[in-house]
């Protein structure tokens, strides 16, 4: 008998399925469990490096979590009926895990997004089941957000069962997230630090208070991108998609954040290209953003600090933005690597930035004026 075949055969079953996924009944259970990776040289400096958890390995990313559980809270308190239809702003990802929902749960779907999304990000919103609405100009001061949000209540008017995950406001956006922050510590162990995107406030605020819960010294890096408002920036024109708002999102953790970093177009244009060539793991807009602030990271802090970098999706919508070199060329994005580390301001009104930029003095902008909108995620 083949040596091979015979070591094969005296290995139990229960030993060849330990570290096996286990055959799923819904799409629902491919969610989670993702993988984490080390990033390295060539990408970082020798010596130093993080670790990416690889959100991109959902069936459509890392706001699968957030589609499933906000849908599953609605319909446990009565809020979303059966057959009900869900109603939604999204540049796209949040769109794909709402169509993963109305399939799991048994509801239409119609998302609202603008021209600037990518028609493969359309296609696969459509191929899945969603309705897909543009709005067809942006709003005069919240741009495409708020005009996608004006139409979003303009059709919840218009069919009164319908209901809206309002996810820069939900709670349940941010609890969603405690599962991904359960398999990092699994996974890793000891968290010394955490560089997270911020968009909707959810799952930064999610698996960063968890993290902290675990690991109190836990250094917690916001990313954001320049032209944004959420950590105070004067709105400006904003090409990169799945971070920064033109509004206050309510479930954004101001407290939680150690320093925030912001990020230019080409600057997360080359990250997203130099992971890709060396260490075969990359994205869009927000992983290039995140990859080139926790690869400066790296350098600042011990060697031996286990430093831990959200990707949130993968590269596959980003071929015709990120990676295509006509659309980059077009918009200047080619051939700008960024400096060896951000510039730093004391606080966000000392200048509009316009390159990658960090601060440490992180508030809210809206201060007093804000009400409390996130409900405490606990461990």
């Amino acid at each position: 008998m083949n040596q091979h075949a015979t070591l094969a055969a005296s290995v139990a079953p229960a030993q060849l399925l330990a570290d096996a996924k286990r055959p799923m009944h819904t799409p629902a259970g491919l969610v989670g469990d993702t993988p984490v990776l080390w990033i390295g040289e060539p990408f970082t400096a020798a010596g130093s490096g993080f670790w990416a958890k690889l959100e991109g390995h959902n069936p459509g990313g890392i706001k699968d979590r957030a589609a499933l559980h906000m849908v599953r809270q609605a319909r446990e308190r009565g809020q979303l009926l059966p057959g009900a239809r869900i109603v939604e702003s999204t540049s796209g990802t949040l769109g794909l895990g709402l169509a993963l929902a109305a399939v799991t749960y048994g509801h239409p779907v119609t998302v609202v997004s603008d021209p600037e999304m990518e028609p493969l990000m359309t296609g696969l919103l459509t191929a899945y089941g969603a309705e897909v609405e543009l709005v067809d100009r942006p709003h005069p001061v919240g741009g495409w957000q708020q005009a996608r949000r004006q139409r979003v209540a303009e059709l919840l008017a218009d069919e009164p069962d319908a209901w809206c995950p309002n996810q820069y406001h939900n709670p349940d956006n941010v609890t969603a997230y405690r599962p991904l922050a359960h398999e990092l510590v699994a996974q890793l162990g000891r968290i010394d630090a955490l560089v997270v995107s911020v968009g909707t406030g959810g799952h930064s605020a999610g698996i960063g208070s968890v993290l902290r819960h675990y690991f109190p010294g836990l250094r917690v890096v916001g990313v954001d991108t320049t032209g944004s408002t959420i950590f105070g920036q004067p709105a400006g024109q904003r090409l990169m998609r799945g971070l920064g708002s033109s509004i206050y999102p309510g479930n954004v953790d101001y407290g939680l954040f150690d320093e925030v970093h912001w990020v230019a177009a080409e600057e997360a244009v080359w990250a997203a290209r130099a992971l890709a060539r060396g260490r075969y793991a990359t994205g869009g807009w927000s992983v290039g953003a995140v990859a080139l602030t926790a690869r400066w990271l790296a350098e600042q802090m011990p060697a031996e600090s286990r430093i831990v970098a959200v990707f949130p999706d993968g590269p596959q919508r980003y071929v015709g933005t990120v990676f295509d070199d006509a659309y980059c060329a077009r918009r200047g994005l080619l051939g700008r690597k960024p400096a060896d580390e951000p510039d730093t301001i004391s606080h966000h009104r000392e200048k509009t930035v316009t390159r990658w930029t960090r601060c440490t003095t992180v508030l809210d902008p809206l201060g007093a004026e804000r009400r409390p909108a996130s409900a405490e995620v606990v461990a």
